[in-house]
């Protein structure tokens, strides 16, 4: 985790609670000692986390939000389930110390890892770094992808963390229910991606270990170089179609900043960094693919996905419990999103 926080005051943890948090780390984490001090760690829309301060040593605690939780989301126990059986692996993942399922200490079920010091980005256009540099970053995000797609799910254990199986009709049907559940108004755009994605499924079927989230902003690089030092929020990843989750990374290429932290409308060649077919033949050089049939409808279904996710943002700040002060407005671009992909299935017809 990088060290930024919130600057918030400190978390709604009572001091029973806090208590409660320090004897359970005392118990479950080698050498932690000391009553915790807690400050919030900026950035995710999804479970709260935190920066744990004890005994000289710097920790970080992601536990679920309270409150009323949509179905399936929020799950910590899965992201800590394959950060753990990452460790070994070529995929850098931040050590995990201890997993508590019991919501009595602080409210609902956490997790604890170790901070990673170093940098993140929020804008994938990479202001104020070098151009050779910004090209190395990019160098460095596809290789760990591609890393993450070549790890034997197997061996490390992780066989049974997703049904491999008609992973793209599970993944249609499991958010257009999530997103049914979080509609606050209706979306035409949306409403005409959820008709045309499941009449145009692709039959193409391959396994691995897929992130869910694979963006810039989930990495720690290393604090001079470009090298990612940790891979975080794993909390959609499960085992799937490597190229739609890639397809997802991707997606930064076609939405503008406004829409979502996109590319779209900047002059990459000026800023050093990849063209998206460049990008793609990258991948797929390292994946030993000669191309990547079905790009576009898994580009547009990444879309789809994103615009529920975004809605489900939106839908928790109205019940007052999102993990972001910003959650409403990050909820709001729910509508740009779906939009951007309709304009992507218009192209394609």
């Amino acid at each position: 985790m990088s060290a930024a926080t919130s600057g918030a005051p400190q978390p709604p943890f009572s001091a029973e609670q806090l208590d409660a948090l320090a004897h359970y780390l005392r118990t479950h984490v080698t050498q932690f000692s000391g009553l915790p001090v807690i400050k919030p760690l900026t950035g995710g829309q999804s479970n709260p986390t935190y920066l744990l301060e004890a005994g000289g040593q710097n920790y970080v605690l992601r536990k679920k939000p309270p409150g009323k939780l949509l179905n399936s989301a929020h799950a910590i126990e899965r992201e800590y389930r394959v950060i753990a059986a990452l460790r070994d692996s070529s995929v850098p993942v931040p050590q995990v110390y201890a997993l508590c399922e019991d919501a009595s200490i602080i409210g609902s079920p956490f997790y604890v890892m170790a901070f990673v010091q170093g940098r993140t980005f929020l804008d994938p256009s990479l202001p104020g770094v070098p151009a050779e540099q910004r090209s190395a970053i990019y160098d460095e995000l596809n290789r760990v992808i591609c890393t993450l797609h070549k790890v034997d799910y197997a061996a490390c254990g992780l066989e049974d963390f997703g049904k491999p199986a008609n992973y793209l009709g599970r993944q249609l049907a499991r958010w257009t229910r999530q997103y049914r559940e979080s509609e606050t108004e209706k979306i035409p755009a949306m409403e005409h991606l959820i008709e045309w994605l499941p009449q145009n499924l692709p039959l193409a079927e391959e396994t691995s270990i897929v992130h869910g989230d694979f963006r810039i902003d989930n990495m720690i690089f290393h604090p001079t170089e470009p090298r990612i030092l940790a891979v975080l929020d794993w909390e959609l990843s499960t085992l799937g179609n490597p190229l739609v989750d890639f397809a997802y990374h991707c997606m930064t290429w076609r939405v503008t900043p406004d829409e979502f932290r996109g590319l779209s409308g900047h002059d990459l060649a000026a800023l050093g960094i990849p063209a998206e077919d460049d990008y793609v033949k990258k991948y797929c050089q390292q994946t030993g693919r000669e191309s990547i049939p079905h790009w576009n409808y898994y580009i547009v279904f990444n879309m789809f996905r994103m615009a529920a996710i975004l809605q489900g943002i939106l839908w928790r700040s109205k019940n007052g419990n999102a993990a972001s002060a910003e959650a409403e407005k990050t909820g709001r671009l729910a509508i740009p999103m779906a939009q951007a992909g309709w304009r992507q299935v218009e192209a394609m017809l």
